[in-house]
């Protein structure tokens, strides 16, 4: 039998098996020309993403401006020993947990629900206005954002603390008091970037068979009925993997937004882990023990992402991988 089987392996006409890499160049070469359009795409994440990763060497170093990365000292896990035990740790944990998860809480569900609000309207040019609407918040600054907000709600001749004191006799200093930082923080963040979030819901429900919304009529199902059994089904799988992406970005608090809110009243409640990393490196020059900071925060997420997607695996989604 072993003889038979070798005679026919060598038959004119019989093709050898392939092994994976002469299998990947032939699909490289018969589709050259979609792989030549992810070139630009391939260099971009190299350059900018993979390349820089060689810098996370210095949160293991002394590492001195002058003497470079071959000149600066190995210290080991010295900065991680140093941040964990530093008095600010806590504090810093606490607030910069408790505003990721005010964001998968609150903001994280709203491009949903106004992606199957929108999904709704039948009107197509009310329905082109709103989002036209909602998404230009999304191109503006966050200085203008935090300015236009400040214009609203300082004390002094804010428009909507005006409204208050005939209202109620008083004013409430939001931009000041601690209480109200966090929630000053998420209503911003829902203003400017729900439009854009759902892009991508739309899309998905633009796939969604209409035959299946007739047939769910004809049973005699009610609108809440067909969003709950053929809508929300049919997106499941993208709120899974944009979940699962927003985990690793889930200690990242957007440093550019907090900076501009903190001030010396709210700063207990209001310093992050990326405004910390800012004090620390750029204006003390302490770079090494900043950029452990930020790998801790890198491996957090990770763990984050690892472990979700294969829970996602695990209760039979697709997960991102």
């Amino acid at each position: 039998m072993k003889q038979n089987v070798s005679i026919s392996a060598g038959l004119p006409g019989t093709k050898a098996p392939r092994g994976k890499a002469d299998t990947l160049l032939r699909d490289i070469i018969r589709d050259k020309w979609l792989y030549l359009m992810l070139l630009p795409g391939i260099i971009y994440f190299i350059i900018f993403k993979y390349v820089p990763m060689y810098g996370v060497s210095m949160a293991f170093m002394d590492y001195k401006p002058y003497t470079g990365f071959l000149g600066s000292p190995w210290v080991g896990f010295k900065h991680f020993e140093r941040f964990f035990s530093e008095p600010q740790f806590g504090m810093l944990f606490r607030n910069t947990v408790i505003l990721a998860v005010y964001n998968l809480v609150f903001f994280f569900p709203m491009p949903i629900i106004l992606s199957l609000m929108l999904n709704e309207v039948r009107r197509a040019k009310f329905k082109n206005f709103v989002q036209t609407l909602i998404y230009i918040p999304h191109f503006v600054s966050w200085v203008v954002v935090v300015g236009i907000f400040y214009i609203l709600l300082t004390t002094e001749n804010g428009i909507l603390n005006e409204l208050l004191y005939q209202i109620t006799g008083r004013k409430i200093a939001f931009l000041l008091e601690a209480e109200w930082f966090r929630t000053m923080i998420i209503t911003q963040s829902i203003w400017k970037e729900i439009g854009w979030g759902t892009v991508i819901f739309l899309a998905a429900l633009a796939g969604v068979d209409l035959q299946q919304y007739e047939a769910a009529r004809i049973d005699g199902a009610s609108r809440w009925r067909q969003l709950w059994h053929i809508t929300l089904p049919a997106i499941r799988s993208t709120i899974i993997i944009l979940f699962i992406l927003r985990l690793g970005n889930f200690l990242d608090s957007g440093f550019e937004h907090i900076f501009l809110m903190i001030t010396p009243t709210n700063r207990e409640v209001g310093e992050v882990f990326d405004t910390y990393v800012y004090t620390k490196g750029m204006t003390q020059g302490q770079y090494s023990y900043s950029s452990a900071v930020g790998l801790f925060k890198s491996a957090v997420g990770l763990v984050l992402v690892l472990g979700s997607n294969w829970l996602a695996k695990k209760f039979g989604e697709e997960g991102v991988y």
